[in-house]
């Protein structure tokens, strides 16, 4: 049993007490009973939130930087002819070692499930083995889930649909693309509808990268939507990336922006990545490259905020911290309104979890004690100090833990403080 004193949440409600039992939050009000033997922690005023959600990642190539070589370019295409050399050379052990040790991180940073993207173009299937068998001994702290991707194109190389069909045949849970890397548009357009047709064959979802690149001409995601709608896939395809939607004319992206939203597509865009990677051909103004959120949001599509990359062919740094992630992604989207700025921490929580087919991600009774306390008052302020995980708490057993950050001042003419709240 635990039992947090004195927490806020992030509808605002201060002052709380939240009892776990047997794994799940058995109430929530003021000061509330201790039982018997229950542990009990006191928040003092600071900020439980649902645990953080990463909706798009790449857990084969984290922590794999400098490996065989740095980028120099700093290009998304450099990075996919690294990890294409780098591939031949993988083993099962290092694969595993490297994801393990990327999740113990992720749990501190208050990550409790996360979306992974798993190359199926190696004809051993090393990374989809290694990523399975990840996903079974983190089981018990971290919710993985694994997307069948063709990282080099479904169409480009022989054999590439029938190692994606094994992978699934394995045990991996949704199915991948990436169409705007087939050799034609018209590729792209056939590798969507054989996806989504399999995908309808098989009662599975879809996360599809899709349109990750400047050109306003790759409309890729239209095709995605219209399939969607064809086979009655609705609610089950997510497009991640979506970065020429950016570059795209106003009156054609709020036509597929509405289509979009027929289809009851989610978007997952990835800022860190999405601004470095794109532009890269502009001389200036330079474009940033991240798809349309506000406007997405204002249709009623699903946007949630991912990672995408750590320490890999792609991006050289990254740190797990989805509260990084969301604040970048409020700058560049320009979402610096009070419902703006709640939206980009529903980004890496609520919206995320529903993305991930997790419905009882709320801090309500009967919800299991899936949580993270934070240094901040309210979601806004989290997001604007980075605020540290205080403590990880999953079904009711606290994972991690951290003190509190308060760097005392020693100041020249002035007493000794603890850094004053601004």
């Amino acid at each position: 049993m635990l039992l947090l004193r004195n927490v806020s949440l992030p509808d605002g409600r201060t002052g709380l007490d939240l009892l776990v039992q047997q794994g799940r939050i058995a109430a929530i009000g003021p000061q509330l009973p201790a039982p018997a033997g229950v542990e009990c922690l006191d928040a003092q005023g600071q900020l439980l939130s649902p645990p953080f959600v990463d909706a798009h990642f790449h857990l084969d190539s984290a922590l794999t930087h400098g490996q065989p070589r740095v980028n120099q370019s700093g290009t998304l295409l450099e990075g996919i002819a690294l990890w294409g050399e780098l591939k031949p050379s993988l083993t099962h052990e290092a694969v595993v070692e490297r994801a393990l040790r990327f999740c113990d991180l992720a749990v501190a940073q208050g990550v409790l499930a996360i979306r992974s993207h798993v190359d199926v173009c190696d004809p051993r299937l090393l990374a989809v083995r290694a990523l399975l068998e990840v996903r079974e001994r983190v089981r018990p702290y971290l919710d993985l889930q694994l997307v069948a991707f063709p990282q080099d194109g479904l169409l480009r190389h022989p054999g590439t649909l029938g190692q994606l069909k094994q992978a699934l045949e394995l045990g991996v849970d949704l199915i991948g693309g990436i169409p705007h890397h087939e050799r034609s548009a018209a590729e792209g357009a056939q590798s969507i509808r054989l996806l989504c047709e399999l995908a309808a064959e098989r009662g599975l979802g879809m996360d599809l990268h899709c349109d990750e690149t400047d050109d306003p001409n790759s409309r890729h995601v239209e095709t995605l939507a219209a399939e969607t709608l064809r086979l009655g896939l609705q609610g089950r395809v997510t497009a991640s990336h979506l970065c020429s939607l950016h570059s795209m004319d106003n009156a054609y992206a709020a036509r597929l922006i509405g289509l979009m939203a027929e289809a009851q597509l989610s978007v997952v865009a990835n800022p860190l990545i999405n601004i470095l990677l794109q532009g890269r051909y502009d001389s200036y103004p330079k474009r940033r490259g991240m798809t349309r959120v506000p406007e997405l949001l204002a249709a009623g599509v699903p946007v949630a905020f991912g990672q995408d990359c750590v320490l890999d062919p792609w991006y050289p740094l990254g740190s797990a911290d989805l509260l990084e992630v969301a604040h970048m992604g409020l700058h560049v989207a320009q979402l610096s309104s009070q419902a703006g700025m709640r939206a980009c921490f529903d980004a890496v929580t609520r919206t995320p979890a529903r993305l991930l087919g997790r419905p009882e991600h709320t801090l309500q009774p009967g919800a299991p004690a899936d949580f993270v306390l934070l240094q901040a008052r309210d979601p806004i302020e989290a997001l604007r100090t980075r605020a540290p995980r205080l403590a990880v708490v999953r079904g009711g057993q606290v994972l991690s833990r951290c003190e509190p950050l308060r760097p005392r001042l020693n100041l020249p003419g002035r007493p000794a403080q603890l850094q004053p709240a601004p």
